[in-house]
């Protein structure tokens, strides 16, 4: 019987000395690399508090909230403020400028800041690669009330573009009174703005292709585009498959700032997207219940659209986002 036992002393021992091994290596690689764990703990406290903590409110997308009663003591309406807001004439309209406005980016937005990258990286004169860098930069740091403010001046009537349109003979347009126009001008805002920012994330990936490949198809006889074309894009495919998959994110939702800046009632038809509206009936509307169950329509949609392009990616490629 004493036999019997001591093996499992033995056995049990030598558990808990593994066990405690195990978070003696955990133990020292968390004070490795403690200032690494110390920069993560701001960033981690922010999402837990404004996105995790926050998500507690969606449930008053299912209640007519009132201020009073709170979360706990309003009225549950189950799916009346969804239904409500699918029935509503004007959602169709929301729908389709939001999507719209949004497919538009990714055709016309995303591929600049990788064009941009590729060109850079191909500029071999080190001083006119920094300016270009520097000044692609600079209209990030600007803020949405600035850039807002500048295309309003230049497309008003007596803004710069129609004078450099009178000089050529032709009657001024009133781009910011035109719904035709909103689009245009809302796209080509955004591509000032952000293809200098956006292409960092390029240039940084560029930097992992294998120079020795370059060196290879040189002697081969390849020229510059034929590079790009075989070796550089393919190099980045990775990184371009992982930001397609995080744009299609937000094919239903826009940020709201730079369309309330711009849009007049007169492109009400073509400017006014979800994120607007949710503004208007929640926030000066003060119907907080409807405006939340919008949102959460918004982001359901939004995650449909991720977890479908990365089901499709994973399948044609070896790249996706889990």
């Amino acid at each position: 019987m004493a036999g019997k036992v001591l093996p499992e002393v033995t056995n049990s021992r030598t558990s808990k000395e593994a066990l405690s091994s195990k978070i003696a290596d955990r133990l020292k690689l968390i004070e490795q690399g403690k200032y690494l764990y110390l920069m993560l703990f701001l960033p981690a406290i922010y999402f837990i508090v404004f996105k995790y903590g926050s998500m507690f409110g969606l449930l008053i997308a299912f209640q007519n909230y009132n201020f009073v009663k709170g979360v706990f003591g309003s009225e549950w309406v189950g799916w009346f403020h969804f239904r409500d807001f699918m029935s509503d004439p004007y959602f169709w309209i929301l729908v389709r400028n939001t999507v719209l406005l949004n497919v538009f980016m990714i055709i016309f937005y995303f591929p600049t800041p990788i064009i941009l990258a590729l060109i850079l990286n191909e500029a071999r004169i080190k001083v006119f690669k920094k300016f270009a860098q520097t000044v692609s930069y600079l209209p990030h740091f600007l803020s949405t009330v600035v850039v807002c403010g500048m295309v309003i001046n230049f497309l008003s009537n007596e803004g710069m573009i129609n004078r450099l349109i009178g000089l050529i003979g032709l009657e001024p347009v009133s781009f910011l009174m035109d719904a035709n126009w909103f689009r245009t001008i809302y796209i080509s805002s955004e591509i000032w703005q952000g293809i200098g920012w956006g292409s960092i994330i390029y240039l940084a990936a560029l930097t992992s292709v294998d120079p020795q490949l370059y060196e290879a198809s040189t002697i081969d006889g390849a020229n510059r585009f034929q590079q790009i074309r075989h070796i550089t894009l393919p190099g980045i495919a990775p990184v371009i498959t992982v930001m397609f998959l995080l744009n299609l994110g937000n094919v239903m939702s826009i940020g709201y700032e730079k369309i309330l800046l711009l849009y007049t009632g007169p492109t009400y038809e073509t400017a006014d997207v979800i994120s607007t509206y949710v503004y208007r009936r929640g926030l000066l509307g003060n119907d907080f219940s409807y405006a939340t169950a919008v949102e959460l329509f918004q982001s359901v949609i939004a995650l449909c659209f991720v977890v479908l392009a990365n089901r499709f990616a994973r399948k044609v490629s070896e790249t996706s986002l889990w």
